[in-house]
């Protein structure tokens, strides 16, 4: 850990002075972080003058991201999709950073490609455009042709970028251990679990064969669509920096001059691809979690093809009833019903007031009832559904909000496209879907097998334990402890009086004693100190020495 803090001091005090310059003292100033600020610095940063306080809180938090660098502003884009972690505020702050950056130049991109191919360019390609297509802070595009004839789309990612991030990672990780104190004051309560879970979307987004994996999941699961494809990646030409992925020609979705110059219904196309959607997280729980127009084409024919697997959420077959109860819920106008399938989708379900989470989920249903179809939106369903959820500090999975991100992100697409574009209508059908096929006899059978499987292990495990609870209690080693919580305060109220009231008692049995010795009749050994016998006076300094520690005690604050 020692280590780690001093590998990293230059950075964090490049991170401080950023948190400074912002005006944010507080967070240096109240944690351990004040110890690497040098003493002569620190009256100069704590009074200088920042017209950056012209800016709100949130504001400034954005521009440290921003000057931070290109991981800091991952991480805050994927706290952007967790409302259930950070206010709203911070969030719309987020949202609108923009990780693109500059690309790095094609030689170095040549270079790269052969390395992790071992081999040159020109055995692999037969055309190379040096122009990118795009790039961001982990990679860049490239269009080629591979010997064979297809043409492809290649990634390439930035050089140096793995040692870079990783440690930005453990920067991120030091950090949070020296301010977690202050980051718990502030409402964030588990930072760490924060970080961890970052690091492993983001060691997942720098291996490329994952994302290649994705998409041949994909392709098996639409393998019998005619409307909906997913681009082929060449694995054997890919590694874990490479991606060579098949080039797909189309236009934007929400290109809709396009769409009608070629023959198509914009209408048609928006529901196509609604339905390609809710078929991604009510059948098979795996979905595309980034659909925003750029990632979503639209081939001539009318077919619908999603690009850039990077980000891909999935929900296991609980939660995805849970999250289809919700809106059924909704649906039917049940707050109950919507609070146990939250209470079911929650990784923890503990509420502490369940009654007025009800009452806030009523609330939300009354507000939407009264609404004409037509201005039903779900971008404001999805911020009250989330207000709620950050309100009751429920931790729902992360994927959850991937969806509902999703699903605004593509009722705007529609909107575009169909003047009378509802999500709602959509939803509904999957919903009693989902409600037969979480009934149908094939589901409680499969899970009738488990509860059966766990109760059989729960018998075969219990003679066991049941014989080792016995055995313990017939040697005398069972041990039963209580914890009392909430009563440290009043026990040590009662420790410390018990504790003056042997001091006192030792005192006056002292005061007494040295009385008594006043009368007593000694051997001439004896020794006097102004006639009086020394074991008088060692008596009366003992009881001085006990009244003294007594006034100690008296004057000791009490702790918290």
């Amino acid at each position: 850990m020692f280590k780690n803090t001093i590998s990293n001091l230059g950075r964090i005090r490049q991170v401080m002075e950023v948190l400074v310059r912002y005006g944010f003292e507080d967070v240096v100033t109240s944690t351990a972080l004040r110890r690497l600020v040098p003493q002569g610095r620190r009256v100069s940063w704590q009074h200088a003058e920042k017209t950056v306080f012209d800016t709100n809180r949130w504001e400034r938090i954005r521009l440290i991201i921003e000057e931070l660098g290109p991981t800091f502003i991952k991480l805050a884009q994927a706290l952007s999709n967790r409302p259930d972690l950070l206010p709203e505020a911070l969030i719309d702050e987020f949202e609108k950073l923009q990780s693109d950056v500059p690309p790095f130049d094609v030689v170095t991109a040549r270079r790269l490609i052969e390395e992790e191919l071992g081999r040159p360019i020109s055995e692999v390609f037969s055309e190379f455009d040096d122009v990118t297509l795009g790039s961001a802070s982990i990679g860049q595009v490239h269009k080629a042709r591979l010997l064979t004839g297809e043409e492809v789309v290649v990634k390439v990612q930035r050089p140096g970028v793995q040692e870079k991030v990783r440690t930005d990672l453990s920067l991120l990780r030091e950090l949070v251990r020296l301010t977690a104190g202050f980051l718990r004051k502030q409402g964030l309560s588990n930072p760490q679990d924060i970080v961890d879970a970052f690091e492993r979307s983001m060691t997942k987004e720098l291996d490329y064969t994952s994302e290649a994996r994705s998409m041949d999941q994909f392709r098996k699961l639409y393998a019998d669509y005619e409307t909906f494809y997913v681009p082929k990646p060449y694995r054997e030409f890919s590694t874990s920096k490479i991606l060579v992925i098949e080039f797909v020609s189309g236009c934007k979705i929400s290109n809709k001059p396009q769409l009608l110059e070629w023959g198509l219904d914009p209408a048609k196309v928006a529901e196509t691809g609604m339905d390609i959607y809710l078929t991604q997280i009510f059948e098979f729980g795996v979905f595309h979690a980034d659909p925003h127009p750029g990632n979503v084409l639209v081939r001539p024919d009318g077919t619908i093809v999603l690009i850039d697997f990077g980000m891909v959420g999935k929900l296991t077959k609980q939660q995805k009833y849970a999250f289809a109860g919700v809106f059924i819920g909704m649906a039917r106008q049940d707050a109950r019903s919507m609070a146990l399938n939250f209470r079911r989708l929650a990784l923890h379900a503990e509420i502490p007031d369940m009654r007025r989470f009800e009452a806030d989920l009523n609330e939300l249903i009354e507000d939407f009832t009264v609404l004409d179809v037509k201005e039903m939106s779900m971008s404001d369903l999805a911020d009250r559904l989330q207000v709620i959820i950050y309100d009751f500090k429920l931790q729902v999975p992360g994927a959850v909000f991937l969806i509902l991100r999703a699903l605004v992100i593509l009722e705007g697409i529609g909107k575009v496209l169909h003047p009378s574009f509802n999500t709602f209508e959509f939803v509904r059908p999957y919903g009693a879907r989902i409600i037969a096929e979480q009934y149908s006899p094939e589901n409680l059978m499969s899970e009738a097998q488990y509860t059966g499987i766990q109760l059989l292990s729960l018998l075969s495990t219990l003679p066991t334990d049941v014989r080792q609870i016995m055995r313990k209690i017939s040697r005398g080693d069972l041990r039963v402890k209580v914890e009392l919580g909430g009563y440290q305060p009043l026990l040590r109220k009662a420790d410390q009086l018990v504790s003056r009231t042997i001091i006192t008692l030792l005192a006056v049995a002292f005061l007494l004693f040295s009385g008594l010795s006043l009368m007593g009749r000694y051997s001439p050994e004896m020794a006097y100190h102004r006639g009086i016998p020394m074991l008088t006076w060692f008596s009366l300094g003992v009881t001085g020495f006990l009244l003294l520690v007594l006034v100690i005690m008296g004057l000791r604050k009490p702790r918290d």
